[in-house]
């Protein structure tokens, strides 16, 4: 069986900026283990599969190397450049049903592409989470909190640029039932509203370049703290990535550009 792969760098204007994520286009579902197995050979922090169920519809799912996770905001915008422009470059709107609703993703000013992903809403968490974040980072984090993964919000974006993550994070996460931690800060000179790091390593990726799902959660926690509903974010991965995020009520819009960088085929 030959079977299409595109990887397209999401959240990057050109290629080995943003998060790259592997995108499959099938005709019909695949046994799940053999989703994961090509995920797992790609070894990047995601791969898409979907299939094509109406004009502009599409039923999406997301692998990481060792699982498949609910959400991936940057594989469904990947996803959507493909689709955009290499399979249905005549649409303006693409609907992905996924395990966490109806994701859209339509063309936007500039080349970039708006994506919109459920909010999360944010409740505190124990204080005793954020000294034994403070012991993995070696910064301690000034609040903790708990959304669709967990926020450690820190002093400014120099300690978020600084966190070393170290050996025993995937132990902390476990301890406080936690999958992953969001580090954010409120931007300061890069000019940014507010910036961020991703760690998910009990899901196979130790840190994320880019990541959509990160950012439904931080968009409603900034747009509250700062007072508004259009914001710029940087995400200070090694990669690096910028992201227009808007909050529209229960919703969050995310803004990128999308790079291509490999098309082939894949033959099992």
């Amino acid at each position: 069986m030959d079977l299409q792969i595109f990887q397209v760098d999401a959240f990057a204007e050109r290629p080995f900026e943003g998060n790259p994520a592997a995108v499959v286009p099938l005709h019909g579902w695949l046994d799940a283990s053999v989703m994961q197995k090509i995920a797992t050979e790609n070894n990047l922090s995601e791969t898409a599969f979907f299939v094509q169920t109406g004009e502009g519809q599409y039923d999406l799912r997301w692998f990481t190397p060792t699982t498949e996770v609910p959400l991936c905001g940057h594989a469904t915008l990947a996803s959507a450049w493909v689709i955009f422009n290499r399979l249905a470059p005549g649409l303006e709107r693409v609907d992905f049903l996924t395990k966490s609703g109806v994701l859209t993703v339509e063309r936007a000013e500039s080349d970039l592409l708006a994506m919109s992903l459920p909010a999360y809403g944010a409740t505190p968490k124990p204080i005793a989470y954020g000294e034994d974040l403070a012991q993995v980072f070696g910064r301690k984090p000034v609040e903790v909190f708990s959304a669709n993964y967990s926020i450690a919000v820190f002093g400014d974006e120099t300690d978020i640029a600084a966190l070393d993550s170290g050996g025993d994070l995937p132990n902390v996460l476990v301890r406080h039932g936690e999958l992953g931690v969001i580090a954010t800060a409120k931007g300061g000179k890069s000019g940014f509203d507010f910036v961020s790091r991703f760690f998910v390593p009990g899901r196979g990726v130790a840190e994320d370049p880019v990541t959509g799902a990160a950012h439904a959660a931080l968009v409603p926690f900034w747009a509250r703290r700062l007072g508004k509903e259009r914001m710029r974010a940087r995400q200070m991965s090694p990669r690096g990535g910028n992201l227009i995020c808007e909050l529209h009520g229960e919703r969050v819009v995310l803004k990128g550009h999308c790079a291509p960088f490999l098309t082939g085929t894949i033959s099992i």
